[in-house]
């Protein structure tokens, strides 16, 4: 999996990255819970790469899909994501649960909870500006440290470079954090632009960009 697409609005790959930190937390975000946000329909991509093969694809009916490229060189896989929407004291944030991702990448049930919750949940902030979309993901060290002071019930499991953060609390509590402790990264959002392609001219010009780079 390459460099964007763990860095993507799926929060949860993280824990590709060498050194496995992810934080998770027990309940969604609130109870005004969305399936779709409009803005988001469309292809969206790295905005510094022509050759750059994931994206996510926001289709016309809201079907969330992220693309990515196993070879450089082959064709793209489409992965189908349920990924849901929360507005909240004028923030956007996704929600996507930890279970939504199998077949995208191997997750073990968080670390050190029993009994193992039937699922999970990540959450990413977002903005929208025109064309382009900005992601902040969750400061896993920072909510360890809120969870070790104190401030946030849960749990940190901490060996090496590996970090696994759980925050307990419920439907109220999860939004209640979002919007008075600051969990979330906010120096170097992840940043999508729109591209003015369906997906199939997308995979062409990525490809032909590919064989050209060669």
């Amino acid at each position: 999996m390459n460099s964007l697409m763990r860095n993507l609005a799926v929060p949860a790959l993280l824990a590709l990255l060498a050194g496995c930190v992810e934080t998770r937390f027990e309940s969604p975000l609130g109870d005004n819970i969305e399936t779709c946000d409009a803005r988001w329909k469309g292809l969206w991509g790295d905005p510094d790469s022509k050759t750059e093969a994931s994206a996510i694809h926001v289709d016309d009916e809201c079907h969330f899909v992220v693309l990515d490229q196993p070879e450089r060189g082959g064709p793209l896989k489409r992965l189908r994501i349920p990924v849901n929407f929360v507005h909240a004291d004028g923030r956007d944030y996704l929600v996507v649960a930890d279970t939504s991702l199998k077949g995208m990448v191997e997750l073990k049930p968080p670390h050190g909870i029993d009994p193992v919750p039937e699922k999970a949940f990540f959450f990413a902030r977002y903005s929208i500006r025109g064309d382009r979309i900005e992601l902040n993901q969750v400061d896993s060290e920072r909510v360890a440290k809120l969870v070790i002071d104190g401030k946030l019930e849960g749990t940190v499991d901490k060996a090496g470079n590996d970090l696994h953060v759980f925050v307990r609390g419920n439907r109220a509590q999860m939004l209640e954090i979002v919007r008075t402790q600051p969990i979330f990264e906010t120096k170097k959002p992840t940043v999508l632009a729109r591209r003015r392609q369906s997906v199939d001219e997308f995979e062409r010009a990525v490809l032909d960009a590919q064989r050209k780079s060669k």
